[in-house]
């Protein structure tokens, strides 16, 4: 049974919000003896893990993966079209993010950052309390600096030049975006010497936790750090680890990896917890955690199909044509495209309990048109996504990504060849021909192009393309650029600099000397 990190604090967490704020350092001085601070609550082993889980509270609160977190890492993607009425979100995938408007960007900037001041809180506290249990110390430090890295990877990998906090101060200069990525891995690196493979058999607080920041978690991140910043041979050893723990595996069905139906599981580096049971049920709108918010997700209501959810994200034409480019060794389609797209499938498909010919065959656009099926409440239990409800854990890190990241290191530092084999585990648990006999001998080049599409069809609409594209220097490649202005016209609407969001205007208030990103 999944473990729920959902035990708030909120007394001393009150200070802040944002990483920057308008006050003096007399103000913070001044205390209510009434009420329990920060100096006074750090006493024991509960404490320590109370504090971790308030770090762990902002993964789910709207800035982060209650909903602005996905929208921002896959509205801007080749996978997805964004249709939505409301401007901030319309903008998010067309480039257009308004400075004068920080919802949705600023959103997430603001709770990442909320993120890292609760991470620091701990990283500065625990070390001082005496505890019995020296490695449950250890763990609690090591989730913090991996949470820090966590938030700060999304500071960094979306607003590209930001603040890197490390202590616990009112104001932080901005820092290039090399300054960032270091951090980053430091915090990773630090993280996977001081976390657990599992905690199944640790003792303390937190034996049988699952959920947990783990050393593979660190590691795929670490290694993900290096590959982002293009150290493919740091970035090889780090995945090699992963593969080496010999604790992850690809699970049977990959629908699984996107339902309440096998949450935690063997491919599952990390992911975000959710539960509709836990908690009460008003929205993690943001700031200070209340007792009568519910640990869910908006996400699927977001991305539902009409008539279910509100259908702000669609998957792209471009994505349903491609998960018709090969056959599967028995002749079939692709078994992702039904996993992730509800569209009119010849022979029916239900959706909610709907047959989708039968639910749209008064709407012609609806019933030619394609829907996010990724993360959707859709298999039955659920007649639509209005309660703004989803239970559904959010993967960040699976193994299958691993794999495929490793491949492309292979092939970065000269061993095309070894590729094959590990871009074939991927290929083979939805029956794919073997790759090396369809396109055996493929060059360095083939094989970058090949590592593109395979990504392509394995993780749509999990907030890993744009980053993708980006990294691959697409955007400033003019014949990739116009491939994906021919594939999905929302690129018509990129200049340079756009690959990035507009740090907030609250941040260049409250930080004097933050430099605005280029073309905003």
């Amino acid at each position: 049974m999944k473990y729920k990190i959902f035990n708030y604090i909120t007394v001393f967490f009150s200070v802040t919000v944002l990483t920057t704020s308008c006050v003096d350092n007399e103000d913070l001085l001044q205390v209510d003896p009434n009420v329990e601070t920060a100096l006074s609550f750090w006493k024991t082993d509960q404490d320590a893990i109370a504090g971790i889980n308030a770090v762990y509270s902002s993964l789910i609160t709207d800035g982060t993966y209650m909903r602005s977190t996905p929208l921002l890492l896959d509205a801007r993607s080749d996978d997805s079209r964004t249709n939505s009425p409301w401007p901030s979100m319309y903008n998010v995938g067309h480039f257009n993010s308004n400075v004068a408007d920080a919802a949705i960007y600023g959103w997430a900037y603001e709770t990442y950052y909320q993120g890292i001041y609760r991470a620091n809180q701990v990283l500065a506290n625990v070390p001082n309390i005496e505890m019995t249990n020296a490695a449950l110390k250890n763990r609690i430090l090591g989730q913090a600096y991996f949470l820090r890295g966590l938030y700060l990877f999304h500071a960094v990998n979306m607003f590209k030049n930001v603040p890197v906090p490390t202590n616990i101060a009112v104001k932080y200069p901005q820092k290039t975006e090399a300054e960032g990525w270091a951090q980053v891995i430091a915090d990773f690196t630090a993280a996977s010497q001081l976390l657990p493979i599992s905690y199944a058999s640790v003792s303390g607080l937190d034996n049988g936790a699952a959920g947990r920041a783990t050393k593979g978690a660190a590691l795929g991140y670490l290694g993900k750090a290096y590959l982002f910043t293009k150290d493919f041979d740091k970035a090889k050893a780090t995945f090699r680890q992963v593969i080496d723990l010999g604790v992850y595996s690809l699970v049977s069905n990959y629908r699984d990896n996107f339902t309440t139906t096998n949450e935690n599981n063997s491919e599952s580096l990390f992911e975000v917890q959710m539960s509709r049971e836990a908690g009460g049920v008003a929205l993690g709108w943001g700031g200070i955690p209340a007792s009568n918010w519910g640990k869910t997700s908006a996400r699927a209501i977001t991305y539902a199909p009409r008539g279910f959810g509100w259908t702000d994200v669609q998957p792209s034409i471009a994505l349903f044509n491609e998960f018709h480019d090969e056959k599967t060794k028995t002749g079939d389609l692709d078994p992702r495209l039904d996993a992730t797209i509800f569209y009119n499938k010849p022979g029916g498909m239900q959706l909610y309990g709907q047959d989708f010919a039968t639910y749209y065959a008064k709407s012609t656009a609806d019933l030619n048109d394609i829907f996010c099926r990724k993360y959707q409440n859709s298999d039955g239990e659920f007649a639509d996504e209005m309660d703004w409800r989803s239970g559904i854990n959010e993967r960040l890190l699976r193994y299958a990504d691993i794999l495929l990241m490793y491949a492309e290191c292979l092939n970065e530092t000269g061993d095309t060849p070894g590729a094959y084999g590990y871009i074939q585990m991927v290929r083979n648990r939805v029956g794919l021909p073997d790759l090396a006999t369809t396109k055996p001998g493929m060059t360095q080049d083939q094989m970058r192009e090949q590592i593109g599409h395979e990504r392509f069809l394995e993780f749509p609409l999990e907030g890993h393309r744009f980053d993708d594209i980006r990294r691959w220097g697409w955007l400033q490649n003019a014949t990739k650029l116009a491939w994906l202005k021919a594939r999905d016209a929302e690129f018509n609407s990129y200049t340079p600099g756009r690959e990035y969001y507009p740090i907030p205007q609250l941040e260049k208030d409250n930080n004097p000397g933050t430099v605005q990103n280029d073309s905003y």
